[in-house]
């Protein structure tokens, strides 16, 4: 069981580290007026977005199931798991629109200013504070 949740942690600051930057990229991407630049941003979000974000949730996900069904009872009888679960499906929705906007900077069709992506790009900072909070002191 440790192993599964040393695993599942690491996936989590894999996954994590993939969502704090792709939005920082997307921060560029939007600031950027050469060509040149423009590509250069896209391969990056791509790359970042298919080869260790997205591979990270998954393995997230997959350990995170994985600690549960040791005991599912148990878990489900406390109301953390709960709220925890709850902000994880918001993650994944986030991180699905992410990979949205990357296939909108892909296509030219970005429309959003720098400003918007900086704001955005702390979402993922709130969620890990609840989300370890949440975890670690299991407050209900």
């Amino acid at each position: 069981m440790l192993w599964v949740k040393a695993f599942h942690i690491i996936s989590m600051v894999c996954w994590f580290a993939g969502l704090f930057y792709l939005p920082r990229l997307f921060v560029y991407h939007a600031a950027c007026e050469d060509a040149a630049g423009q590509e250069r941003f896209k391969i990056m979000e791509r790359k970042l977005y298919r080869g260790i974000t997205t591979p990270s949730m998954v393995a997230t996900v997959i350990f995170g199931l994985w600690l549960i069904s040791y005991n599912v009872s148990g878990y489900f009888s406390q109301g953390w798991i709960h709220a925890k679960l709850v902000l994880v499906a918001l993650l994944i929705g986030y991180h699905f629109y992410c990979g949205h906007l990357v296939r909108v900077f892909r296509d030219n069709q970005n429309t959003r200013s720098h400003v918007f992506y900086r704001w955005f790009n702390e979402l993922p900072v709130l969620v890990l504070l609840a989300v370890v909070i949440l975890a670690v002191v299991k407050p209900f």
